[in-house]
């Protein structure tokens, strides 16, 4: 059961980072499109300008106006602004952090680690005396609970301590799982904003490298392009890495919560158990 909701996660895991991989490659694929028709478009200008400029009507009058520049689109501005290989980079860094929340928050849910239906049905069973009905119960539950009380009553026949300790080391091993996963959204909250100081350094060489090599003072718009870099993968690395600490934090306390809830919670349900003891034989 375990190995089974371990499997569910990862496959939802890997199809979701295999669709955010689709994506980057729609939007590299559209990009370089992008490129090649603005390619081609630059490539009938010179062919335009090689044609005589008409004589205007009269000489006296004064020049038409220039036409403002076009602008730009937001995300191509972006994407300008980042490079390719940074908008590669955090496009993946997303994905597989909106994955890792999808997946973390469905497996710390309420009712896949300490379902009330299995609380009160256990109750109920020992109440009844029914023990193997409890433990069919618990054994057939997926849930943490589940696992821990059907370990503790497998073990029961060795001793109540012999029980406490088997449900004790379930709980560790799913707790530390549970806190494996959630690390790699501390990860990527880590790794975003050195990505995004290593931008901003390059980003600053490339300005740097255009004052040393220009003969006389440089244009700002050439200056903008290195700065730019720097600052736009500055702020990407951080909208990506607040989020994921926080929510890496979050999640964390709540994993804590739910293991203590489920500690109390098995430790009350097998506390009638308390003064049993193994039967030896005496020789």
């Amino acid at each position: 059961m375990y190995q089974s909701r371990m499997w569910f996660h990862s496959r939802l895991a890997s199809h979701l980072i295999c669709f955010g991989t689709l994506v980057v490659l729609l939007c590299i694929s559209s990009g370089q499109l992008t490129a090649q028709d603005e390619a081609a478009e630059f490539g009938d200008a010179p062919a335009a300008a090689e044609a005589p400029a008409a004589a205007p009507a009269n000489p006296g009058a004064p020049a038409a106006p220039a036409a403002p520049p076009a602008e730009k689109n937001l995300l191509r501005w972006w994407i300008d602004a980042l490079t390719w290989p940074y908008v590669i980079v955090f496009l993946a860094m997303s994905f597989i952090l909106v994955s890792l929340m999808v997946m973390n928050m469905l497996a710390i849910r309420r009712d896949a680690i300490l379902p009330q239906q299995l609380i009160d049905g256990f109750d109920e069973k020992l109440n009844a005396k029914e023990f193997q009905g409890a433990y069919d119960l618990a054994r057939s539950d997926e849930s943490l609970l589940g696992q821990v009380l059907s370990t503790g009553l497998g073990r029961l026949s060795g001793g109540y301590n012999k029980a406490i300790e088997g449900m004790q080391e379930v709980g560790e091993m799913e707790s530390m799982s549970l806190e494996h996963r959630l690390s790699y959204m501390a990860l990527i909250g880590s790794l975003a904003p050195m990505v995004g100081l290593l931008g901003t350094v390059q980003g600053m060489i490339a300005s740097f490298d255009v004052i040393a090599k220009s003969t006389s003072s440089p244009k700002p718009s050439e200056l903008a392009v290195g700065i730019s870099t720097a600052m736009t993968t500055t702020l990407v690395g951080l909208l990506l890495a607040i989020p994921a600490i926080a929510a890496y934090n979050i999640l964390k306390n709540k994993v804590a919560r739910l293991m203590l809830e489920v500690g109390v919670t098995s430790e009350g349900l097998m506390g009638r158990f308390e003064a049993f003891q193994p039967q030896t034989t005496k020789k």
